[in-house]
């Protein structure tokens, strides 16, 4: 579904993202996990479309991003950090003003919509202007709005920063529902969130993969160690990314 082939990103002299290979596929979710600085974003921005990377190729389904981006685009719902949008929309009315600009057909929007209203439990704040909501609200309206057009490909940076406990849940449960027939991905910090939704993690820093891996086996790869500690002693050594480790 998708193929990463050798991404890199340079902004000057700063390597930002080094040689990032991978791919993803129906069902799983992903968790980009590493420290603040590691490549999270700047990775989720190219994947996204809004940066273009210095060499490298990012295929969906084989359409190539550098060659047909509007094409690739249909395919990815992206939510950035603290998912932005109008404060004086209506809920309703940012979902039906992002419906628009991906051209869903009339026809198809009110079951989309009515699909998300149920998942995301939006019920409520639909006729409310998003200045009124809160962030747990404006965030699922966010999600509403990035999927109003069927994407395959759910794209998010740090989701969940500042959800309760309740929030996360409703979150958690529908990423999981998505992720049965579509594909995640997520970049974080929280560790919470990458034991309770990955499927599969990569674990980044400096701009590498340093583990491909899942949430039982990077925690299995020091006995007796809980994730935070195993994190920490993997992002803070010097940097062997997992081919070197082999």
């Amino acid at each position: 579904m998708l193929h990463i082939q050798q991404l890199s990103k340079n902004f000057g002299d700063i390597q930002a993202v080094k040689d990032i290979t991978f791919s993803a596929n129906q069902g799983e979710i992903i968790t980009l996990l590493g420290p603040n600085g590691a490549g999270k974003t700047t990775l989720i921005r190219l994947l996204s479309g809004i940066l273009s990377p210095t060499s490298g190729e990012i295929l969906f389904d084989d359409i190539n991003m550098s060659e047909d981006r509007v094409a690739a685009l249909r395919h990815i719902g992206y939510i950035p950090e603290n998912s932005p949008m109008y404060a004086n929309m209506t809920a309703f009315e940012f979902i039906k003003y992002a419906a628009d600009l991906r051209l869903v057909p009339e026809a198809s929007f009110r079951s989309r919509l009515d699909a998300m209203v149920t998942g995301l439990e939006l019920s409520e704040a639909l006729p409310r202007k998003i200045s009124e909501l809160s962030k747990g609200f404006r965030h699922r309206i966010g999600i509403a709005a990035a999927l109003i057009h069927s994407p395959k490909i759910l794209i998010m940076d740090e989701p969940t920063e500042g959800l309760d406990p309740n929030q996360k849940y409703i979150f958690h449960k529908f990423i999981k529902d998505f992720a049965i027939k579509g594909t995640v991905i997520l970049s974080t910090h929280i560790l919470e969130d990458t034991e309770n939704l990955a499927t599969r993690i990569l674990l980044i820093n400096h701009g590498q993969i340093l583990q491909d891996t899942t949430p039982a086996r990077l925690r299995y790869s020091m006995p007796g160690k809980d994730l935070a500690t195993v994190f920490r002693s993997l992002t803070s050594s010097p940097i062997t990314t997992q081919e070197e480790a082999h």
